[in-house]
């Protein structure tokens, strides 16, 4: 087979593309924001640093997301990087139709009335720096402007062959 053979999957072979990157295991985060006093949020798997001077940071949201509606109008938004023991809180969070702040879903509001979750391993506080449609998805880029760390981080939830797991520290 040769480069230009798989360099471009066409759309007959959408399927068999998200099956291929099925294979990258993916960091799992949490997006937040609040919207005219109401907080939404989702899971995102494409979150990753852009840059570090300024302090910038992105994730991809598919422009069918129902959440995307809303999300949009927030000039500030929070990222919590869940740790291995909060695949349910990401389930949560991926589902259409779940109130994702209700009981048992732990938060208060941060800096810029954002909504942080509790037990994240870390949070971000981010000002919209830029947005843009790439294909099917929304590429939005925030400038951070806060950190939060909890004192003992536990290892990080990631996404990996469609399901939400831990991984072994590296020595």
């Amino acid at each position: 087979m040769s480069i230009a053979e798989t360099a471009s999957p066409s759309l007959a072979e959408a399927d068999r593309f998200r099956a291929t990157l099925r294979n990258h295991p993916a960091g799992v985060v949490i997006i937040t924001a609040s919207v005219e006093g109401r907080p939404v949020g989702l899971t995102a798997t494409s979150f990753t640093s852009v840059s570090l001077a300024p302090p910038l940071v992105s994730f991809y949201i598919a422009e069918s997301s129902t959440t995307w509606p809303a999300l949009r109008r927030a000039g500030e938004f929070g990222v919590q990087l869940l740790t291995e023991e909060q695949s349910d809180l990401a389930d949560r969070f991926a589902r259409r139709g779940e109130d994702r702040f209700a009981a048992p879903t732990a938060w208060s509001r941060g800096p810029s009335q954002v909504p942080l979750l509790d037990g994240a391993a870390a949070h971000l506080v981010c000002s919209r720096f830029d947005t843009r449609l790439i294909g099917d998805h929304w590429l939005v880029v925030g400038e951070v402007t806060h950190t939060l760390v909890l004192d003992d981080p536990r290892p990080p939830l990631v996404y990996h062959r469609g399901a939400f797991g831990g991984v072994s520290a590296l020595r």
